[in-house]
């Protein structure tokens, strides 16, 4: 980070001083507690935030620990989430009668650091993470302004990685669009096409004020574009992309499978998400309970033949 940054540090800044619901400070709470003082805040993100809306839906949260070894009892999670981070959690808790469920992913300060940072081939952490979140139960000052850094960083991550593949795309609208489509497309995705403008669309105020605060960051001119790359100048970024995709697609499945060891009702949970975005219905069978591995990789095929991912 260098002194350009610093608008964009407390652009992040601002849009976490808010109130949550009770339900969200009771959920977060709850989860910081299950990894004791290794606990160095909790992320809340995804449509819930958005929106405002509870129940009968799931709350998303990062949890964020200074180390796996610390955060599990049980060696075997700790080198699941180091392999192929983040592992990822269900829980419910009744709050004055309303029953909030949760899903939640851990990882730890150092993966954070590297996941939002632009060497980081896979997009999902700083693709997640330059969109709309608030950082809860922060452990301290310290702990707050270095999570508040590498949210900025994935913002930089974002809109730095698109424009190395199409370096004339300095209007927000087009430029977060562009970015979220590109990441979309690297993920294994269920929901359909146009998501991306669908995105920008929902948060489209904050986006085009964060635009030329990230841009002068990253040393980009909202006024004057910058020149074309030459052609040939061209052919790393896009292979760059290519690989993305090859990546995310193949981690995003790997994460699944191993999800559905750690998510308690994992397999019902990822089918009603598939069904709720894509429209492709999905059969589960008690066997696929009990064997969750072998059953997520005999139904990825037919799944994909049935358009539930791209």
């Amino acid at each position: 980070m260098n002194s350009n940054d610093n608008e964009l540090i407390g652009f992040i800044r601002a849009e976490w001083d808010r109130s949550v619901p009770a339900e969200v400070e009771v959920a977060a709470k709850e989860i910081s507690a299950r990894y004791g003082n290794c606990v160095t805040g909790v992320i809340f993100y995804g449509s819930c935030l958005r929106t405002g809306e509870i129940e009968d839906k799931i709350l998303d949260f990062y949890v964020i620990v200074d180390s796996y070894k610390n955060a599990y009892e049980k060696r075997w999670l700790a080198a699941a989430n180091k392999l192929i981070p983040p592992n990822v959690f269900y829980h419910e808790t009744d709050v004055d009668g309303m029953m909030v469920r949760v899903k939640y992913a851990v990882l730890s300060m150092d993966d954070l650091k590297y996941r939002v940072s632009a060497g980081c081939l896979n997009v999902s952490v700083w693709a997640r993470f330059c969109q709309p979140c608030l950082l809860l139960n922060a452990r301290d000052d310290l702990a707050f302004a270095e999570i508040n850094e590498y949210i900025a960083t994935a913002v930089k991550t974002m809109l730095g990685n698109l424009l190395d593949l199409k370096p004339r795309t300095v209007q927000s609208r087009e430029l977060w669009v562009e970015a979220f489509e590109a990441t979309y497309a690297a993920e294994l995705r269920s929901e359909r096409g146009g998501k991306g403008l669908e995105i920008y669309l929902l948060d489209q105020e904050r986006y085009d004020r964060l635009t030329p605060i990230a841009l002068e960051a990253l040393g980009v001119s909202t006024e004057v574009a910058p020149l074309q790359k030459q052609p040939e100048r061209q052919f790393k970024p896009a292979f760059k992309w290519m690989m993305r995709r090859w990546n995310g697609k193949w981690v995003s499945f790997l994460r699944l499978v191993k999800a559905s060891m750690t998510f308690d009702g994992g397999i019902d949970y990822l089918a009603w998400k598939i069904r709720r975005h894509s429209g492709v219905e999905i059969e589960i069978k008690d066997w696929m309970r009990k064997w969750p591995i072998i059953a997520g990789a005999s139904l990825f095929w037919s799944l994909r033949k049935k358009g539930a991912f791209k």
